[in-house]
């Protein structure tokens, strides 16, 4: 089965445009269990909504502006499943829905194949007070992809990542950088953290559906991926 969960070493490096990107590469189906930082309905900017994943269908699902969901599909046109959540407050999961006051539903992932799933920041960003990204992932058993940066600060924030998700028991499929070449903080990545280098995928300006899916297609092997 061609299922992956996608994670990161921190915020705005890359993960979202890289998801879709495998999404497009595949041919799969995106998912994005919780989506924060989206306001539903701009007279209520309080609201939230949660449906969990029972019946979760990306049959004529229209995802709401301003999220990853909208984003992977606008870049793609891949089939999008639902969201269990999204929330309005622009922070990691567990707060956001204290602040919606709704609760984070049990989280299962939907049997499409092949499937890219997309978790909220990076490997141990709290789901709930009481569930770290990491711990779900182990929980699930779908092989984890670390999306990681190239440049200063990254072999550290990367091999923290893998040790956080080996740590736990989630099984670590492999790294895949985003940024400008950087071969030596690459190459001590890929040895010291004993991972498997998936390939880079440089900064894209501009950024189209045109300009990532011939860059995946360059920079990544779909047999790495099979």
């Amino acid at each position: 089965m061609a299922r992956f969960v996608i994670t990161g070493t921190g915020t705005d490096i890359g993960k979202t445009v890289f998801a879709a990107g495998l999404t497009g590469l595949l041919g799969a189906s995106y998912w994005k269990p919780v989506q924060t930082g989206v306001v539903l309905n701009p007279s209520d900017g309080r609201a939230a909504l949660v449906q969990g994943t029972d019946g979760a269908d990306a049959k004529g699902y229209v995802p709401p502006p301003g999220g990853d969901s909208a984003f992977v599909r606008a870049m793609t046109g891949a089939p999008v499943i639902p969201e269990a959540a999204i929330l309005p407050d622009p922070l990691s999961p567990h707060r956001a829905a204290e602040l919606a006051g709704v609760a984070i539903p049990e989280l299962t992932p939907p049997d499409a194949d092949p499937l890219v799933i997309e978790g909220a920041g990076g490997a141990l960003v709290p789901v709930t007070r009481d569930l770290l990204s990491a711990d779900l992932f182990a929980r699930w058993g779908i092989p984890v992809i670390v999306v990681a940066a190239t440049g200063l600060g990254t072999i550290s924030h990367t091999l923290s990542a893998l040790e956080s998700l080996r740590a736990r028991g989630a099984p670590v499929h492999g790294v895949a950088f985003v940024g400008e070449d950087d071969p030596d903080n690459i190459a001590t990545i890929a040895a010291i953290g004993c991972v498997r280098v998936l390939g880079r995928l440089p900064r894209l300006d501009p950024l189209t559906p045109e300009t990532l899916a011939a860059a995946m297609r360059r920079h990544f092997d779909p047999a790495d991926f099979a």
